[in-house]
């Protein structure tokens, strides 16, 4: 039998199950366990290590083992394990080269396609590399699958009866991501998606990590030296771990002579990790503002990730909702799960109910345009929508535009993806240029198409009217992020600008709350709010104090009742 295995590439850990007589099972590796370490380790003979074996060095090898690269999925970021470099890509690919040599000696045949599981919130570059990781261990991947989704398959959610609306709350060791799913007479529809790429319990770890530092008086150099670093990230894993099932915990080791010893206990964390909190409440905000559906129609709350084990995050969750969770499974296996059973799906196992599934497209994707001010001068760098993020895939919209000038040759369609107001604070997709042989384009007006599929692959068709001409980029994935080199380098420059009136404390509060809220909202709400805020800066670049203080009451008073309109009341009174 040509068996399809559902594999979970965690950011700490993997897993690999199968659909089997009418259910899913999880594969245990050359260990066991069912949880292979996401860890990759060079020994000393040259050889490589993965999954617990590769863990372990992470104390004694720091140099020669790399962890938490799924982080970097989708970026050009080199990870230098002993004397090499690799891309994320290749140290997933060797993650999973050992999930599916596991899975072939438990099945006892060829394993050569799989559905792998990545986060909701996951960008097209992500989801790219992470097809690039599964070629490169000799797996065809039979689809991606959310993990959301893979979530509430695993609780079949898909087998109940009638209409059944659900959240799924995912946070894993790196990434963090929230669905609202409907499911109504065999059609799985996701109707809104959420989620932050760089939070995950290794940050509620590195709280624990940057407290007993400062408690404990410990320097730069000692914090910085790899097998300290490395000991002490296992501690204040452990000391996390211990207060999901205790009420204290204690982080104590030894390390060049000296004792170092800090107590925690569920309060403390709470306080500690009040930042990361706040971070995990926004896309859950998000996602049910997006989705416009009430909280009290919400069937379940279902939970999935290890890092939804810490008590603080699961009384947060029952706090938002009203309600508790469901916790029936594992929440470390409820993924892979997930996956065996798409597994299933996939090979019609007739245990199975069919069950159709739509996605969305998880950010918003446009076009670069120059905004036309009051007083007759353009602001140029702004986003235009033409997909909005969680708008079912696959589509196809059209907007049209104007060149600026009649005088112009030709027109630059910059394509960006993301929810920030200014390009520049969003991800650069590409160019598509439209030009009539170096005439002028006059004031002919240009259809600019957007077509989205369901394989994350980006089309944009232009069509000028004066000539007729058709003109077409296909996007597959977006290039790679900034390194940390460029980002210091942006930093740098930055600090060396002139400081104006915007940049006072009072007045950069208000445009960043003006941003978040910009970035909340959807459609001509969002559209309006970013065209304040451009007039809002107008009146701060002009230095007129007066002017700025009679603009800035009245902007506070405007954002005010913005958020006020955009606020969620839940159940017990809490506001979100």
């Amino acid at each position: 039998m040509n068996h399809i295995v559902g594999i979970d590439l965690g950011t700490t850990n993997s897993l690999v199950a199968v659909w089997e007589d009418g259910k899913p099972r999880l594969i245990p590796n050359s260990l066991g366990e069912v949880l292979t370490p996401s860890c990759v380790s060079v020994d000393e003979d040259g050889s490589i290590l993965v999954g617990k074996a590769a863990r372990e060095r992470l104390q004694t090898h720091p140099q020669a083992t790399a962890a938490v690269f799924k982080r970097f999925m989708g970026s050009d970021k080199a990870i230098r394990v002993g004397k090499r470099d690799f891309r994320p890509e290749e140290l997933s690919a060797l993650v999973l080269r050992a999930l599916k040599a596991d899975a072939e000696a438990a099945l006892g045949t060829e394993v050569s396609e799989a559905i792998i599981t990545v986060p909701a919130y996951f960008s097209d570059a992500q989801r790219k590399a992470t097809r690039d990781a599964a070629r490169l261990a000799g797996l065809k991947v039979e689809r991606l699958l959310n993990e959301p989704t893979a979530a509430a398959l695993a609780y079949g959610i898909h087998q109940r009866e009638g209409e059944t609306k659900f959240l799924v709350v995912d946070l894993g060791g790196g990434t963090f991501d929230v669905s609202v799913l409907d499911l109504f007479e065999g059609v799985m529809e996701v109707r809104a998606t959420a989620g932050d790429n760089f939070l995950g319990g290794e940050d509620f770890v590195q709280a624990i990590v940057d407290a007993f530092c400062r408690e404990q008086d410990i320097s730069d150099k000692l914090r910085n030296e790899p097998r300290f670093a490395q000991l002490l990230h296992a501690r204040a894993e452990q000391a996390k771990r211990t207060l999901s099932e205790s009420p204290t915990a204690t982080l104590a080791f030894d390390y060049d002579s000296r004792h170092y010893e800090m107590a925690l206990d569920e309060a403390r964390l709470d306080t500690l990790c009040a930042p990361l909190l706040a971070r995990l409440r926004a896309p859950v905000e998000r996602a049910l503002r997006d989705a416009a559906i009430p909280l009290d129609e919400l069937d379940s709350v279902v939970l999935a990730g290890g890092a939804t084990r810490m008590p603080i995050v699961r009384k947060m969750i029952a706090r938002m909702f009203g309600r508790f969770p469901a916790i029936d499974l594992n929440p470390d296996e409820v993924v892979a799960l997930g996956a065996a059973v798409q597994a299933g799906l996939k090979m019609r196992d007739q245990a199975l109910k069919e069950v159709v599934m739509t996605d969305v497209a998880p950010y918003s994707m446009g076009v670069e345009v120059a905004m036309q001010l009051g007083d007759g001068s353009r602001s140029s760098g702004h986003m235009d929508p033409v997909i909005e993020r969680n708008t079912t895939v696959p589509v196809s919209k059209v907007k049209t535009y104007f060149p600026t000038s009649p005088q112009q040759t030709k027109v630059d369609l910059n394509i960006f993806q993301g929810e920030a107001r200014l390009t520049r604070e969003n991800i650069y997709l590409g160019t598509l240029t439209v030009s009539d042989d170096g005439r002028p384009l006059g004031q002919q007006p240009i259809d600019v198409r957007f077509t989205y599929d369901v394989n994350g692959l980006l089309q944009i068709d232009a069509v000028a009217h004066g000539t007729g001409t058709s003109y077409n980029l296909l996007i597959e994935s977006a290039p790679g992020l900034l390194d940390e080199d460029e980002i210091a380098a942006s930093l740098a420059r930055l600090a060396s600008l002139k400081i104006h009136p915007r940049d006072r404390l009072q007045y950069r509060t208000l445009l960043a709350r003006a941003e978040r809220l910009y970035q909340q909202l959807r459609g001509d709400t969002r559209q309006w709010l970013g065209m304040q805020i451009t007039g809002y800066e107008q009146v701060l670049d002009s230095q007129d104090s007066e002017r700025i203080a009679v603009q800035t009451r009245q902007f506070t008073e405007l954002l005010d009742h913005v958020e006020r309109q955009a606020t969620i009341l839940l159940p017990n009174g809490e506001t979100q």
